[in-house]
């Protein structure tokens, strides 16, 4: 087990560990319990942080072979220290121990996968010969990195969500200033600490931790950093690519995902599927399932078999291993949701399971009569809640999945290949799985949407791209 597993502490910046008098608790998501106190940055702290990955760029870049050494022991630290991160996870996030185990590992591969990226950075040849007039010019491009990098994270995935945005960019060569999610802070500071033992150069990683009003409006709005990476609502996205200038802009943001069942579909493997990923991290997740279009030759059968999914569930301490669904990250989320759910039931839905709320736990709910103006409908509901719509023909599903203002993800059931294949072209969403939910994620593949749902993909190949830009070489070769 590694020493690096002190929870209270400070900012990280330039390879030191700093405090203040300024602190922020850190809560027990389930029992309310504070497990840590941390440090919150002030103004000053950011501009340290930009200043000092600037310095590290400028002063100690990395080759190739020692980027890709340096992840490569991370994601040996990492993974020798799976069950301490991932009861970290689960005590400051509310996630399940079960699946913050599965984050954990996923991150590992993550950051292994980036490890792989440093070492295939290249450019090519430009046959500049092929236009008149340049026949004695010579031209290549090569890949350099864009810059600083500046990094906000959400609560929902407090270890993948952060290594998509930091192992890519240190494969890339670049510096970055992380800035977590204040509500779980604790990973964060622990990956740090990973990076410092691996082998990172002071000021390739920087930690500022504070509100995003505050500390994250800063740090994005800083002229010293050339990248802004950001996971969250679209509507800080939308102020965050308003405000960005020049800067190169990358945006996950939100989703209120559709998933259509045809009359063909395995009904069983679609139920339990749906269920798992409706109500998984207590839906808080941007490609959680919400919108669940079934034919309506099936709709009974379906409604009764996701039903029974859905009382199968266990729901209760993140820390016992037998549990489904946690709590949500705070309180006045699980209200929120139950506002909602309350809302749509005033209006005419019917509760076929769950929309009973006990603190900050909001149980497993799934609604029908829905209506597609209700906000469980057209908005994203980040909870656990998904409604069943029932459709006649397969264009109709289609049209009502594309029927919103996101575009992340959406799944699709059917044996029909011909179907799927149209349904891959006519389905305006980022990505369309086939035969799964939408909440399919392999952290290889490019991910991100279009509309409300974002700008740009991540996938450590993708990422590293994204973290790169293009520098063009010509030579006048004189013969």
């Amino acid at each position: 087990m590694t020493t690096a597993l002190k929870h209270e502490t400070g900012l990280y910046i330039n390879g030191q560990w700093l405090e203040s008098k300024q602190k922020m608790k850190v809560y027990d998501k389930f029992t309310d319990e504070v497990i840590g106190e941390v440090t919150v940055a002030s103004q000053q702290n950011v501009d340290q942080a930009v200043d000092a990955a600037n310095e590290a760029m400028k002063n100690r870049p990395l080759p190739a072979h020692e980027r890709y050494e340096i992840l490569n022991r991370t994601a040996e630290l990492v993974e020798k220290n799976v069950d301490v991160m991932a009861r970290l996870i689960a005590r400051e996030a509310g996630k399940p121990i079960k699946d913050a185990i599965v984050e954990v590992n996923r991150a590992v591969q993550v950051i292994k996968t980036a490890s792989e990226e440093a070492k295939r950075i290249h450019g090519e040849t430009i046959p500049l010969d092929a236009v008149p007039g340049s026949e004695n010019r010579m031209g290549l491009y090569i890949r350099v990195p864009v810059g600083v990098i500046a990094a906000v994270t959400p609560f929902n995935f407090p270890i993948n969500l952060v290594v998509h945005k930091v192992a890519p960019a240190i494969a890339a060569g670049c510096a970055i200033v992380l800035k977590p999610a204040s509500t779980t802070p604790l990973t964060a500071i622990l990956l740090c600490k990973l990076l410092e033992e691996a082998g990172l150069p002071s000021g390739y990683i920087n930690l500022v931790i504070g509100s995003g009003s505050t500390i994250g409006d800063y740090l994005v709005a800083h002229p010293g950093k050339k990248m802004v990476t950001f996971t969250g609502s679209p509507s800080v996205g939308l102020q965050i690519k308003k405000n960005s200038g020049f800067n190169r802009v990358t945006l996950e943001l939100g989703n209120n995902s559709g998933n259509i069942v045809h009359e063909d579909a395995d009904i069983d493997l679609a139920a339990e599927l749906l269920a798992k990923r409706a109500f998984g991290s207590a839906g808080q997740f941007c490609v959680s399932v919400q919108r669940i279009y079934v034919h309506e030759k099936i709709m009974e059968e379906f409604t009764q078999k996701i039903e029974e999914a859905t009382k199968c569930l266990v729901v209760g301490n993140p820390l016992d291993s037998a549990t489904d669904v946690g709590p949500m990250i705070s309180l006045k989320e699980a209200e929120r949701v139950e506002e909602w759910v309350t809302e749509a039931i005033r209006d005419g839905a019917k509760v076929i399971v769950g929309g009973n709320r006990e603190g900050s736990i909001m149980y497993p709910t799934i609604l029908t009569n829905v209506k597609p103006t209700m906000k469980v409908v057209c908005e994203e509901v980040f909870g656990p809640t998904a409604s069943i719509v029932p459709y006649k023909t397969f264009d109709d599903a289609i049209d009502l999945v594309n029927d919103s203002e996101y575009g992340l993800q959406a799944g699709v059931f059917t044996k029909n290949v011909d179907l799927a294949w149209k349904a891959a072209k006519k389905i305006r969403t980022g990505g369309v799985i086939i035969n799964d939910t939408s909440a399919y994620r392999a952290d290889i593949m490019p991910y991100g949407g279009i509309d409300k749902s974002g700008a740009g993909r991540e996938g450590p190949r993708f990422s590293v791209e994204e973290m790169s830009e293009i520098r063009m070489i010509v030579f006048n070769v004189q013969e």
